[in-house]
């Protein structure tokens, strides 16, 4: 029976493998396994209808060895301080394997957004900035979208942090809308980076984007655009799910189609379609294909799960959606997982470029930040192949390995003040 999962501890305890099968001094290591800083508040706001609802919210600071925090503030009903603590400490990782100039942070309040008006979540949002603003900043901590967050969020942080400071600051937060200092092709990069993930894997098996087949569950933001960049490059859909469920079609979905009847804010249990079918997240994720996408929330695929697999790889496109239990149960079973600490880093080294273009003053064209971001993964994929080869292990150990060297390394370096 698989362990109770709390993705804190899941993190900590592959961090722990990593440093044994890497070989990592351990006399700095202590100090990354735990964040730096750990901020609770309490959050008043005043309903639509007159009330006072009070909500509970958490910002996480994992470490800033190798340059200022970095991490989305995520909307959810099960939030909880050891998910943003876990998402934190893989923000660090995730920073450290593609080698950008950040550290790690997350933050979370937790609410069901659904629950609530615009008008509400404007106030609920401007209410957490208040409360977080001594602690973020363009070179201090620089939060993101994340899970149920986005342009909207951070233009609503973006202004408010502005009046607090009494002058525009836009490199407080990254993922805003364009129109106030935004990147080109952020909204996208996440799911992007997710394709030039399966794009670099296949390679490495001999095989291409427009040779496979793929189910992606979850398809917000990330999982939307991946599906979108998938067709784009020939790749066949069959399966895709959300909250309310899956759609199959063996011959192939249509992606333009689906993206466009779910813009107006229906769920893929109200398409209907000849040759599609409807199917659970469960049967989603056993279908048969070559590549399994998970892009929804943490322990997905857990141990229970990992055994009705029937794809060849997985590429975490969400944050930790694999238990430590189906780890060992995907590598048993011969699967190629990329590990989401890589495969998803798109959308946080697309925020770095809009976090430079924004210090610089400067504004990138969408193919430049395109072309750039397929640079910095391949680069980054490269070291980790490396690593793999150099170690024996799986890419999941081969990422943290890179990670851990490259942070303990540079923890050596500062030292330990006072």
């Amino acid at each position: 029976m698989e362990r109770n999962y709390d993705p804190f501890e899941n993190v900590q305890t592959v961090m722990d493998e990593a440093a044994a099968v890497g070989h990592i001094d351990t006399r700095m290591f202590d100090i990354l396994k735990n964040p730096q800083r750990e901020v609770k508040v309490y959050l008043p706001v005043e309903m639509d209808d007159g009330t006072v609802k009070v909500f509970e919210g958490w910002r996480v600071q994992h470490s800033n060895v190798c340059g200022p925090y970095k991490g989305g503030i995520r909307f959810h009903q099960n939030v909880c301080l050891n998910e943003v603590k876990a998402l934190s400490t893989w923000m660090t990782l995730k920073c450290a394997v593609v080698n950008i100039p950040y550290g790690g942070a997350k933050g979370g309040i937790r609410v069901d957004p659904s629950k609530l008006s615009k008008r509400e979540l404007c106030r609920l949002t401007r209410r957490y900035t208040y409360a977080i603003a001594q602690i973020i900043g363009a070179d201090t901590d620089i939060p993101a979208p994340d899970v149920n967050t986005n342009a909207q969020t951070m233009a609503w942080i973006l202004d408010t942090y502005n009046m607090l400071n009494g002058k525009p600051c836009p490199g407080v937060v990254t993922g805003k809308p364009v129109e106030l200092g935004g990147s080109k092709g952020r909204a996208s990069a996440t799911g992007r980076g997710v394709v030039f993930s399966t794009k670099f894997i296949l390679q490495k098996y001999g095989k291409k984007l427009d040779e496979v087949s793929v189910a992606i569950q979850g398809f917000g933001n990330v999982g939307g655009h991946a599906a979108e960049i998938f067709a784009e490059n020939g790749a066949k859909i069959k399966a895709l799910s959300d909250v309310s469920g899956g759609v199959y079609c063996e011959e192939g979905l249509d992606i333009a189609e689906i993206r466009s009847f779910t813009s107006g804010g229906k769920l893929l249990e109200e398409y209907k379609k000849i040759g599609v079918r409807h199917i659970s997240n469960e049967e989603l994720l056993a279908a048969k294909t070559d590549v399994l996408v998970p892009a929804a929330l943490e322990n997905q695929i857990t141990a229970e799960t990992a055994e009705k697999l029937n794809c060849k790889f997985i590429i975490e496109a969400a944050n930790g959606p694999t238990s430590v239990d189906a780890d060992a149960i995907i590598d048993k079973k011969g699967i190629v997982l990329v590990p989401d600490i890589f495969a998803n880093s798109g959308g946080v080294i697309v925020s770095y470029f809009e976090w430079v273009q924004n210090i610089q003053e400067l504004t990138w064209e969408l193919e430049h930040v395109n072309t750039m971001l397929e640079e910095i993964m391949r680069k980054a994929f490269d070291e980790v192949w490396a690593t793999k080869e150099e170690c024996g292990c799986n890419l999941r150990m081969a990422a943290y390995v890179t990670a851990l060297r490259r942070l303990v390394h540079a923890q050596e370096i500062k030292g330990i003040f006072p």
